[in-house]
């Protein structure tokens, strides 16, 4: 059997990897300034979270939802402190798209509704409505299409306005990124996020902070949304939060109220996914890295707005994005395979910077003397 090929590969194999570098198997070490697309927070093999699970794996690894499993519980009460929102409910899935799919279901419950207002160059994941709430159509499957999709223009208010004026009682809920990843690190203004909260309110639509890849911290508080100073009625997480072991969630306020069959999954939530999302947890708040993230993310821009080459340096904490003119439109190429050092991308010219939140300070300035060397010679 051939894998089914939908990837483009880099020709590299990874075998080893520790805090914020991996090693392929001819034993050549790579800096990791990408986290495998967002998803190492507290570094590769963090001892901590090592032990976390294989402790938990000791006992019991999986049982499903129908038993007491203590260990959400006590990841609900860490995480609704770490996070502030302590009056808040979770749900526990298995990824972003998990996460947002059970989000917008859960909306349209709660509202009886079925408009989804959207954003361009938003990416939500790749099941059913996830992706129909995603500005891509190559990735849109006939059977996603559907016409209770409404795709505004990012951070514009005006258009946000005369869409809920024209609308509203027709919209179950806003979806939107703090931060688009995928669409180029793209932030979100705190006049649009506020806009976005009052026109839910106004008409009884729910807010959903999409933060599978802004949130946990990456941008120096929990959820980027948290920087405009609105609370989100619903917000996703996945990426971040186990380190690389698979888990989502979505955390709920105390208005939307659950009943019995609503939502559901078979691996969510188990006792070895929430062993590596305790672990992430704790370290976070131990090794104080949302803290961490801010400054060095300042750091990193700081440096990165020095070098005339860059156009257009943008971003919160370590989730960092700059265009590269086309003369340098092999530099993500040129970093990986002359420097190794893994950055991100999004077209047409834009770098991702996307590493663990406990990415050290002489990292980051191998980063930097690296982009130097590639832009100015």
């Amino acid at each position: 059997m051939k894998l089914f090929d939908v990837y483009p590969l880099n020709n590299i194999t990874i075998v080893r990897a520790s805090g914020s570098s991996v090693w392929d198997d001819a034993g050549n070490e790579y800096l990791d300034m990408y986290g495998g697309h967002a998803v190492i927070s507290i570094g590769h093999t963090h001892p901590y979270w090592v032990k976390r699970i294989e402790d938990q794996l000791e006992q019991i690894a999986f049982y499903s939802n129908s038993v007491m499993i203590p260990q959400q519980q006590e990841l609900a009460e860490k995480l609704g402190r770490l996070s502030g929102k302590e009056n808040y409910q979770l749900f526990l899935c298995n990824s972003g798209a998990e996460a947002n799919e059970n989000a917008l279901k859960l909306a349209s419950f709660h509202t009886g509704r079925k408009k989804i207002v959207a954003f361009r160059k938003s990416f939500h994941g790749r099941t059913s409505l996830a992706v129909a709430a995603t500005d891509n159509p190559a990735i849109v499957a006939p059977v996603n299409q559907t016409n209770n999709i409404i795709f505004l223009p990012f951070n514009d208010v005006s258009a946000l306005q005369a869409c809920f004026k024209a609308q509203g009682e027709e919209i179950a809920a806003v979806i939107v990124e703090g931060i688009q990843g995928v669409g180029g690190i793209n932030v979100a203004t705190d006049e649009f996020l506020r806009a976005i909260r009052s026109n839910c309110d106004q008409y009884g639509a729910v807010y959903i902070a999409d933060s599978v890849q802004c949130g946990y911290g990456r941008t120096g508080l929990f959820y980027s949304h948290d920087h405009a100073g609105v609370n989100a009625d619903i917000y996703s997480m996945a990426k971040g939060m186990g380190n690389g072991f698979p888990i989502g969630g979505i955390s709920i306020a105390p208005h939307l109220h659950p009943k019995h069959g609503m939502l559901g999954t078979t691996f969510g939530g188990n006792h070895l996914a929430c062993a590596a999302a305790l672990a992430v947890v704790e370290v976070m708040e131990e090794e104080n890295l949302m803290e961490h993230a801010a400054a060095l993310g300042k750091y990193i821009m700081e440096a990165l707005k020095t070098m005339p080459v860059i156009q257009n340096v943008r971003g919160v904490g370590l989730m960092i994005g700059f265009d590269v003119p086309e003369s340098h439109k092999d530099l993500r190429k040129n970093l990986l395979s002359k420097h190794r050092i893994f950055t991100g991308e999004a077209k047409p010219n834009v770098i991702r910077l996307l590493p663990s939140l406990a990415l050290g300070r002489k990292e980051a300035d191998r980063f930097l003397s690296a982009l130097r060397q590639e832009l100015l010679g």
